[in-house]
C-alpha cells in the first residue's frame, strides 16, 4: 500500500533512451507517524505500522511483527492515513537504524525492479541486505583482526611446525603478506585458523597489528602508455563523468579493455567519488581484484555468492560507507548500497550469468543500466562480443560503441582451423591433429587449452543389447557418468546413484559409455601424454574452496601444460603462455531449441578461441565439428563478429525475437501431470480477458505447452510466452494480470513464476 502522496508506481515510472524504464526519486518524507514497511513476504505490498515519534526515514530497518513472528522491514514511506483496506493496525517493536541504509537512489531502483520484473517489493529490499542485516544486526560490523610476523616469526625456521600443518601455511602467508593479513584472508587457508594464530601468538611469532582494514601498498609498475583506440575510449567515457551516458567497449580478445577499466577508475578514485565493476563469474574476480589493487593502490569491496555472511556484511559495509572506493561482485552486488557512485563497469556484458535463473529473475546488466541513468553517472559495458541486445542498441544510437580492434601489444588474433569430423576419426573426442599440436606445444614448453562445455566422464550410459539407458527417475534427462565418484548424475536436479554393474532391464554387462565429458577428455590426454601436468577447471574439480585460485596460480606459473574445461576457463582470463586451443564437440549448441543456441555457442568460441596467442607466441585454434561449413563457423575463423551479428540479427526481425519484441515467460510446475497446463490455460483465459477490457493490441499471449524438459526434480513443467511490441504496455499488462492470477483459487494448486525478458526459453 502505497501512500497517496506517491500514487501508483507506474505513474513514477518513465522511458529511457534504451527503452527501459527509469526509477523517479522517492518524495521527501512526511511527519505521520504512519509508515509502509516492506516486510520480506511473497506478497505484492507493502504494510503499514504506526510508529512512536521520531519516525524512521525511508530506508532505514525496523523490527515489526508480521504474523506471528517479528521481522526486519524496510521504511518504503510516510503515510498521512490509514488507508481503507487495512484491518487492525500494528505497531513498530524497534527502529534499528538511525540514517537510511538504503538511499533514496537505491530505493527508487528497487522500487522500479519490483514493478519491472513483478516481484515482491519486500524481498527485493531485503535480498539488497547482508544475511546479518535482514537479521536485525547492526549496520556496523565488527571490525577484523589484522596480524604480521613478529621479528621472532621472521627469523624462526618452519620446520618445528611439521606436525601443524596449518599453522605452517598461515606463517607461510603471513611472511609473504605486506603488511600483514585479516581474518577473511586467513579463513581461506583454514576455516581452523583462529585456533592456529593464538598459537602462533603464544610463541611469539605472530602479532594483532591493527582492527580494521589495512592500507594496500601500490605496486610500482609502470603504467602502459595507452594506444590510439584505447585513449579515445578513456576520452570519451571520461567527457560524461557527471552525466549518464551507456556505452559499449566492443574490444576484441586480449585488446586491452581492463587497462580502460583502470585508467577510468583511477579518474574516478581522484574526484572522490566510487566505482562499481560487475563480472560474471567469481573465477573472474581473483585476477580483477589482484590487479585492480596493484594497480590503484586500494582496498576492493569484493561481493559474490562464495563469500561467508560476514564477509559480504563487511564488503557492503565498506562500499555502503564509502571506506573503500572500488566495489567489484558478481550480478547481486548491482543492489549494493554505495554512497557516492561515479561509474559503473559491466565486464563481458554478454554472458548470461548476469541473468538470475530463479527466484527473483533479474538481468544485472539492464538493472546497472537503470541505476546508471538514476544516478546520472556513464555507465561501460565491455565485451569482445556484445549480446544482440545490446548491438541493437548501439544500431539505435541508444548506447555509443567504442572500439579497441587490435591486441594490446602487437599480438596477433590466432588462427583458427576448422577439423572437419566427417572426414576425420575421433578416440574419446579427440582428433589426431589436435593431439599433434598439442605434442608440438610440449615439445616447445608452451601450454594447451582444450575446451569441452560438459561436465563428468561420459554423458550417456547406453545398454549395447538392448538400448536401456542411464535415465533420471525425476528429471525428462541422461544420467551423466562420474567415473571417479563411482555414479551416475543428473546436471539438472543433482540426483545420484552407483554406477550399474549391468543392465537393469535385460542383465547384460556391456554397457557402454558414449560421448565426452571433461573427465574423460582429461583421462585420454593423460594416456596420450604421460608426462605432462594437465589441470581441470569445471565445477566438480573447482567444489572446494581455494581450489580455483590454486589451479590457475599453477598456470600462469607455468606449471601445467594442458589445461582442459568448461566454460568456466572462456571468460576473461590471461594465461600468456596458452598458444593452442582446442574446441571438443562444438556443435552442441546447434542442436537446441532455444533461439539464442547460436549465439551463445559464437560467443563461447570466439571468447575461449581468444585465450590463445595472447603473449609473446602465435596462437592457433582448432575447432572439431561436423559441420564446417556452418555460418557461424565461418565467422569464427575469420574473426568476423560483426557480420554474424547482422546475420543474426535479420533472423531475430524475420522471427519477431528479442531484442525486436519483448517477453515473458509464465512458467508452471506440479508434481502431477496435467495440472500445470490447466493452470496455464486459465491463466491464459484471464489474461485475454484483461487484453479486451483494457484494448491493449501491443500483447499477444500464446498458447500453453509443455515445457521442453516437461518433467524435472520430480515436477511436470509448462510455460506460456507472452510477446509484446513495448515494454510499457507488457509492464502495464502484467502489473493486472499477475494481481489477478495472485487471486486466483488456482494458485494454490500448482507454483508458478514470471520470468521478464527470459534468457532461457525451457
Amino acid at each position: 500500500m502505497l501512500s497517496r502522496k506517491y500514487g501508483r508506481l507506474s505513474h513514477r515510472l518513465r522511458m529511457g533512451f534504451d527503452g527501459t524504464l527509469a526509477p523517479m526519486m522517492l518524495n521527501s518524507p512526511s511527519p505521520s507517524s504512519l509508515i509502509g514497511v516492506a516486510v520480506p513476504a511473497p506478497l505484492r505490498r507493502t504494510f503499514v505500522y504506526d510508529c512512536a515519534v521520531p519516525v524512521p526515514d525511508p530506508g532505514c530497518r525496523v523490527t515489526v511483527p508480521f504474523g506471528s513472528r517479528r521481522v526486519t522491514g524496510v521504511v518504503i514511506n510516510h503515510l498521512d492515513a490509514v488507508p481503507p483496506q487495512v484491518g487492525e493496525l500494528k505497531s513498530v517493536l524497534g527502529v534499528l537504524d538511525a540514517v537510511p541504509v538504503i538511499n533514496a537512489e537505491l530505493l527508487g531502483l528497487l522500487h522500479w525492479a519490483s514493478e519491472y520484473y513483478q516481484y515482491p517489493l519486500g524481498e527485493i529490499v531485503s535480498a539488497a541486505l547482508p544475511v546479518a542485516m535482514r537479521r536485525g544486526v547492526d549496520a556496523k560490523p565488527a571490525t577484523i583482526p589484522w596480524f604480521r610476523v613478529t621479528p621472532v616469526g621472521s627469523a624462526a625456521d618452519l620446520n618445528q611446525l611439521r606436525r601443524a600443518p596449518v599453522q605452517c601455511k598461515i606463517m607461510q602467508s603471513l611472511r609473504a603478506a605486506s603488511p600483514g593479513a585479516g581474518g577473511p584472508e586467513l579463513r581461506a587457508i583454514s576455516r581452523s585458523w583462529r585456533q592456529a594464530v593464538d598459537a602462533l601468538s603464544a610463541r611469539g611469532w605472530v602479532e594483532q597489528i591493527s582492527a580494521g582494514p589495512l592500507p594496500i601498498t601500490k605496486a610500482d609498475v609502470a603504467i602502459p602508455t595507452l594506444n590510439s583506440a584505447q585513449a579515445e575510449a578513456v576520452a570519451a567515457v571520461t567527457a560524461k563523468m557527471r552525466r549518464f551516458k551507456c556505452f559499449l567497449l566492443h574490444g576484441i580478445t586480449g585488446s586491452g579493455k581492463t587497462e580502460v577499466y583502470l585508467q577510468l577508475a583511477q579518474r574516478v578514485l581522484q574526484s572522490g567519488r566510487q566505482v562499481l565493476i560487475l563480472a560474471p563469474e567469481i573465477a573472474l574476480t581473483p585476477q580483477l581484484v589482484a590487479r585492480f589493487e596493484r594497480r590503484l593502490g586500494v582496498r576492493i569491496a569484493v561481493l559474490h555468492s562464495g563469500l561467508s555472511d560476514r564477509e559480504r556484511h563487511r564488503a557492503w559495509w565498506d562500499a555502503h560507507s564509502a571506506a573503500v572506493n572500488v566495489i567489484l561482485g558478481t550480478r547481486s552486488a548491482v543492489f549494493c548500497s554505495i554512497k557516492r557512485l561515479g561509474l559503473i563497469i559491466i565486464d563481458e556484458e554478454h554472458d548470461a550469468s548476469y541473468k538470475q535463473q530463479d527466484g527473483f529473475r533479474y538481468h544485472a546488466r539492464d538493472v546497472a543500466i537503470v541505476r546508471a541513468r538514476s544516478a546520472n553517472i556513464p555507465i561501460l559495458l565491455g565485451s569482445a562480443t556484445p549480446s544482440l541486445e545490446t548491438v541493437s542498441n548501439v544500431q539505435r544510437n541508444r548506447y555509443q560503441r567504442l572500439s579497441l580492434p587490435l591486441r594490446a601489444g602487437g599480438a596477433e588474433l590466432p588462427r583458427v582451423r576448422i577439423l572437419d569430423l566427417s572426414r576425420l576419426s575421433a578416440t574419446n573426442g579427440l582428433t589426431r591433429p589436435l593431439l599433434d599440436a598439442i605434442r608440438k606445444r610440449i615439445d616447445a614448453r608452451q601450454q594447451s587449452l582444450i575446451f569441452l562445455n560438459r561436465r563428468g566422464f561420459a554423458p550417456v550410459v547406453i545398454c549395447a543389447v538392448c538400448g536401456w539407458r542411464a535415465q533420471c527417475g525425476r528429471c525428462d534427462a541422461k544420467m551423466t557418468l562420474h567415473r571417479r565418484s563411482g555414479c551416475i548424475r543428473c546436471h539438472h536436479c543433482g540426483a545420484s546413484r552407483a554406477v550399474p554393474r549391468a543392465c537393469p532391464d535385460c542383465g547384460d554387462e556391456s554397457l557402454r559409455r558414449v560421448g565426452e565429458g571433461t573427465q574423460r577428455i582429461e583421462e585420454a590426454l593423460a594416456r596420450h601424454f604421460p608426462s605432462a601436468r594437465i589441470v581441470r577447471l569445471d565445477r566438480d574439480s573447482m567444489s572446494r574452496r581455494g581450489a580455483l585460485e590454486i589451479s590457475l596460480s599453477s598456470v600462469l606459473s607455468g606449471e601445467a601444460d594442458i589445461l582442459v574445461g568448461t566454460q568456466m576457463l572462456a571468460k576473461g582470463h590471461d594465461f600468456p603462455g596458452v598458444t593452442l586451443v582446442g574446441i571438443v564437440n562444438a556443435d552442441q549448441g546447434l542442436y537446441s531449441l532455444d533461439f539464442r543456441a547460436t549465439e551463445i555457442l559464437f560467443q563461447q568460441a570466439m571468447q575461449v578461441a581468444g585465450r590463445a596467442g595472447r603473449g609473446a607466441q602465435a596462437g592457433e585454434v582448432l575447432i572439431q565439428t561436423m559441420y564446417p561449413l556452418n555460418p557461424c563457423y565461418q565467422y569464427i575463423a575469420r574473426h568476423d563478429f560483426d557480420k554474424f551479428a547482422d546475420q543474426a540479427l535479420r533472423e531475430r526481425l524475420e522471427a519477431n525475437y528479442p531484442p525486436y519484441a519483448h517477453f515473458a515467460l509464465l512458467r508452471s510446475e506440479s508434481s502431477t501431470s496435467g495440472v500445470a497446463l490447466d493452470f496455464l490455460a486459465a491463466a491464459k483465459q484471464c489474461g485475454e480477458r484483461l487484453l479486451r477490457e483494457r484494448r491493449i493490441t501491443e500483447v499477444i499471449l500464446m498458447d500453453p505447452v509443455p515445457s521442453p524438459m516437461e518433467k524435472r526434480a520430480g515436477r511436470y513443467r509448462a510455460q506460456l510466452l507472452v510477446n509484446a511490441e513495448q515494454r510499457q504496455a507488457r509492464t502495464r499488462f502484467l502489473n493486472e494480470w499477475i494481481t489477478a492470477l495472485e487471486q486466483s483459487k488456482r494458485v494454490y494448486r500448482t507454483r508458478w513464476s514470471l520470468d521478464v525478458d527470459p534468457y532461457e526459453m525451457y
